[in-house]
């Protein structure tokens, strides 16, 4: 108001500058306030179950199709560093709603028997889900959980979602024809019948169906779908964690074939198997269905308010008894779920927002599930909690790549069948086996991928970096112990 009523006073008596800062006027009441943002966009993040680096067409696939998941690449930005949580389920989770690496974060294992608190998220974390939800977002999860039973504090209705409909144990979720499903905090009923085994994980025991009517991902799907249609006018947040293309154990066990489907589709006509049929037409199912809700934010009006985020938990399996070497799920990479070579961490990671993401885009920034954190608080206008091992890669989906900060270090602990370390710092890679103790081997994981050969006594100086990080990012957990310790 100052400033115009000083111009209003210098140029009162000249047309011309009169015709000027009427122009100019109109510019100013024109142009937001200042503070003023855009709308902030809804988040909706899709996680696969133990899908490989290279089980798409878009990241080298050649015998699984996957066009809507290619087509959703070609579209928006395909990310070729970027690593899992974790190289197993439950704590790769928990790096993603917790912002924490493997060694901050609670949940650092798959738990089991009496100590599934182990297993939950506690009351002093905090999650994505939390975060958005003090900035007003809608927040919903479908899908699997596995951070916590309806009796503990990490299950999801305490952790920061609003909706839940799906999974909380994870050997229920091996099964994809269960009895029923959660929906908050009552169990649906399913039509469907189960023959149960002995196997009991968290006071819960795991099966395959004698009677197969509905199958949980559609179920699902289903339910996601809806609850679009219905989301309200508040920014949303969606974590849609399918169990595609996680194996049935206990069917694989029981039957042979744990690749779990309502039917074969492309792939019935095919000389192969039934569990590498099965394995190749669960990730064809998923890929439509990834489709489908990218044309249903489009039906809706919401694509270019929505950026959709496309990954997977950990490596790839070999649990449903199908053939690896049919469909090379690792890629170039080595190793598979349960290792810490990049065959069992380094994942697909796709991003969609159309208007905002430049379509066609590949980005080597080396990022990893615990960012989805700090993106997602400075994309919503949100703090970010403290204690976060959290870096936003949102200056890499806005096309601002000279504003993106990058990690010291990635850090990745696993506790089953002895024990690891890895540590992802620039081009360098550690792996240490037995974690505290092993010996650290050494790649250059730019030029040799596959992590071939060891370079460990050519670049002492490396290693020695490499393991006082390890020691830094290490903070011991009274659940959570080596053999070492």
């Amino acid at each position: 108001m100052k400033q115009r009523l000083a111009l209003e006073s210098r140029f009162r008596g000249d047309p011309m500058y009169r015709t000027a800062l009427t122009l100019c006027l109109a510019a100013l009441l024109a142009a937001p306030a200042a503070g003023q943002e855009s709308r902030r966009p809804n988040i909706i993040f899709i996680l696969a179950d133990d899908l490989g680096y290279g089980d798409l067409g878009s990241y080298g696939q050649t015998v699984i199709q996957t066009p809507q998941l290619d087509r959703m690449a070609a579209e928006g930005i395909r990310f070729t560093h970027f690593y899992a949580g974790a190289t197993v389920c439950a704590p790769s989770r928990s790096v993603l709603m917790t912002g924490q690496h493997m060694g901050h974060t609670h949940v650092r294992g798959n738990a089991s028997g009496p100590r599934m608190d182990a297993q939950s998220l506690r009351d002093i974390d905090v999650t994505v889900a939390e975060v958005l939800k003090e900035a007003d977002y809608s927040t919903a999860l479908f899908g699997k959980w596995g951070l916590g039973e309806v009796d503990l504090p990490g299950h999801p209705l305490k952790q920061g979602f609003d909706t839940f409909f799906g999974y909380l144990n994870q050997v229920h979720a091996h099964n994809y024809y269960p009895e029923f499903l959660w929906k908050g905090l009552e169990r649906m009923p399913l039509r469907n019948k189960v023959r149960r085994v002995s196997r009991t994980y968290g006071g819960f025991t795991g099966g395959w169906a004698t009677e197969r009517n509905e199958y949980s991902h559609d179920v699902i799907m289903s339910e996601a779908m809806a609850w679009l249609e219905d989301r309200g006018d508040a920014p949303f947040f969606m974590y849609l964690a399918l169990t595609i293309p996680h194996a049935n154990n206990e069917g694989t066990r029981g039957t042979g074939d744990g690749a779990e489907i309502p039917d074969h589709g492309i792939y019935s006509g095919r000389d192969w198997p039934g569990p590498d049929k099965g394995q190749a037409a669960m990730i064809t199912h998923m890929d439509r269905d990834v489709g489908r809700l990218l044309d249903k934010l489009s039906e809706l009006g919401v694509a270019e308010d929505t950026l959709v985020m496309f990954s997977s938990d950990n490596g790839p399996h070999n649990e449903a008894n199908h053939d690896l070497l049919r469909f090379n799920p690792s890629g170039p990479l080595r190793g598979t779920k349960r290792a810490l070579y990049d065959g069992g961490i380094r994942v697909p990671f796709l991003a969609w927002w159309p208007g905002t993401i430049q379509p066609g885009r590949v980005s080597r920034h080396i990022g990893y599930f615990g960012d989805l954190m700090a993106t997602s608080a400075e994309l919503a206008g949100a703090d970010l909690p403290q204690d976060t091992d959290s870096v936003s890669f949102a200056p890499t989906l806005t096309g601002r790549a000279g504003e993106q900060r990058e990690h010291e270090y990635l850090y990745w602990e696993f506790y089953e069948g002895g024990s690891a370390q890895a540590l992802r710092m620039g081009r360098w890679k550690g792996v240490r086996q037995p974690m505290l103790t092993g010996r650290v081997e050494l790649y250059d994981v730019t030029l040799d991928m596959a992590e071939r050969y060891d370079i460990a006594r050519s670049h002492p100086e490396v290693v020695k970096e490499i393991e006082d990080a390890m020691q830094e990012a290490h903070v011991p957990h009274p659940n959570w112990k080596p053999p070492a310790e």
